[in-house]
Order: structure tokens, then sequence, then C-alpha cells
């Protein structure tokens, strides 16, 4: 299909794959309530970098909507308030989605970074369902895969509010996360189908199976790594960000389902390696597919025994959603020749 179509299925792939990577950030900074509102941000569009703003203090306007932390808790100006020498409960309301009030600039800011890339997202994708419209008559499996992503894309954007609401409830957390790996795949089909690439692979029954076990494997990991990345959040609350040794002290039975889990991933993924290099299948992607489950494996190692080196965390996040990605499209280029 020669058209800048493909191009604009790369971008929103891309796209998706930053807000990823935006949220993995969020995570391993411990950011996620860096904002407790939503869209905005202590009731601004552009977050507070002082906590002066957010801070009740005598002679001073805050203007309709406007968040501020008074007594360990958070209030919501109820029209533009030029406060007195007290304060008057009258003109605010208090604040009752949750309770989590605090103010750190950094997890505001990086929070907001985070917002900013599926805003982003959120035009790319507008583009892509205005030209995917145009296929409805040539292939109506294109505006039907765009304007289900797009769909979903808005659920992610209510979740993401939910997220912020109930104080990021670990359920809510692996929903958002899985729907975001469910678009991830609709847009992959969406690039396997207009792709003009020749099919230079082979089938193979047991590595077409095997493909679609290595997808469940991943997207059962990846939420169960949610979980087990809460439990760690919660740790944080307890100890503090800067006891990282704490973070998997008395771990629950979802981290050690969640490390063991790996071996049963790598060994399916060395199947798939295994059988297309005997076979001479052709499939390319499975060797960048066994890279990956290394990286994975280390970044795992270097979180439980090295204490969460920077960097680690986002790593094995956003490489776990990529190899998903690539297991994924590799099943569509299996099934495809069968």
């Amino acid at each position: 299909m020669k058209s800048s179509f493909p191009k604009t299925v790369q971008i929103a792939i891309i796209s998706v794959y930053l807000i990823f990577l935006a949220g993995s950030v969020v995570r391993m900074t411990g950011s996620g309530m860096g904002c407790p509102d939503w869209p905005k941000c202590f009731g601004y569009y552009i977050p507070p970098t002082a906590e002066e703003q957010i801070t009740w203090k005598p002679n001073t306007e805050f203007k309709k909507g406007f968040i501020i932390i008074k007594d360990e808790a958070l209030f919501v100006a109820e029209h533009t308030v030029k406060t007195a020498d007290e304060f008057k409960i009258d003109n605010w309301k208090k604040y009752t989605k949750h309770n989590y009030a605090k103010f750190n600039k950094y997890h505001s800011w990086t929070e907001y970074i985070n917002r900013l890339s599926s805003v982003l997202a959120g035009f790319v994708f507008l583009f892509l369902i205005y030209k995917a419209t145009k296929y409805r008559k040539k292939d109506k499996r294109i505006p039907i895969l765009a304007y289900t992503a797009f769909f979903l894309m808005l659920v992610e954007a209510w979740l993401g509010k939910t997220v912020v609401d109930t104080n990021l409830k670990p359920t809510i957390i692996t929903i958002h996360m899985v729907i975001g790996l469910i678009i991830i795949a609709l847009l992959l089909q969406l690039q396997f189908i207009t792709s003009d690439k020749k099919k230079s692979y082979n089938y193979n029954p047991i590595f077409n199976k095997l493909l679609l076990i290595s997808v469940v494997f991943s997207l059962i990991q990846i939420a169960m790594g949610t979980q087990v990345r809460q439990f760690i959040d919660e740790q944080v609350k307890l100890f503090g960000f800067e006891n990282k040794d704490y973070s998997l002290m008395n771990p629950s039975f979802k981290f050690y389902f969640h490390r063991s889990f790996t071996i049963a991933i790598v060994l399916v993924n060395l199947g798939l390696f295994y059988i297309n290099q005997v076979k001479n299948l052709g499939y390319k992607l499975v060797n960048w597919v066994v890279a990956l489950i290394f990286i994975e494996t280390i970044t795992g190692i270097l979180m439980y025994y090295a204490e969460f080196p920077l960097g680690t965390q986002a790593t094995h996040l956003l490489v776990g959603a990529i190899l998903f990605g690539l297991q994924f499209y590799l099943w569509l280029q299996s099934r495809s020749v069968k």
C-alpha cells in the first residue's frame, strides 16, 4: 500500500511507546501523585514550581480552581479568593477524591511531562483516524483498527484520571497498562496490513503456537509486574524513597510468581530461537526478542540484588512493552504465512 499511511502508523506506535517511557519514569521516581488532580496540576495548566504557590498565606490571590495545601489537606478555591489574615473555610472546598497532600516540584513536572506525551499522542491519533478513513472502501479493517485504537486512547485518558483520583489504585494501574499493550497490538496489526514488504519467511505449526504462548506469557508477566511495582510503591511510602533496600522486604506471592515466571518466558523464547534457526524459517525479529529477553533478565536481577540502580526500572518496563510488540508482530507474520 504505497502511501504515507504506514509512516503515520509508525509515528503512532512510537508515540505510544513514548508514553510507556514517560510512565515508567514516573513510576521509577515515585511521581505518580506529583499532580493530585487531573488534567490540571494543583489547579494550574502549567504545574507550580514553588511550594509557596500552593500554600495558603494571607494577602494572596488564588484563582478559582486553584488547589492549596493547608494542615496536611488539600483545599480547592471555589471562586477567586483574596485571602485575609485568617483562613476562611467558606472560600474553600476540601478535596475529597483522595487524601494525598504533598508537594514536590520535581514529581509534579515529571508527571506533567507524562501527561504532555499523552496529549501529543492524541494529536497523532487524530491524524491517524483521518487518514484511515480514506481506506474504508479499499480495506474496512484499516478504519476499524484505527478507530478502535483511538477509542482505547480515550479510555486510557479516563483511566489516567482514575489512577490519580484513586491515589494509584493497583487494579486501575494494571488495567491501564494492559489496555496500552492492546493499543500497541492494534497499531502493529495496522502496520502489518499496510506494509509492502515481501514475505521471506516460512510457516511452522510448533513455532506459531509457541509465538502465541510467548505473547500471552508476556502479557501476564507485564500485568503481574505492575502489581509488584505497586508493592514496591507501598514499601517506599512506609520507609521512604531513599531506603531502597527495604523495597522488597517480605514480598508477596506476586513477586515470587513474577520472578519465577521469567524462567518459563526464557524457555519459550529460546525454543522460538532454536526452531527458527534449525528450520531456517527466516524470522529475523526472533534475534531481537532474545536480546530483549536478556536485557529484561539483567535489569530484573539488578533491581533485586543492587537496590534498583538508576534507570533500571524504566528500562525494564519499556523493554517489556517492546518485547510484547515484537512477539505479537512475529505472530502476525507467522499466521499470515499459514
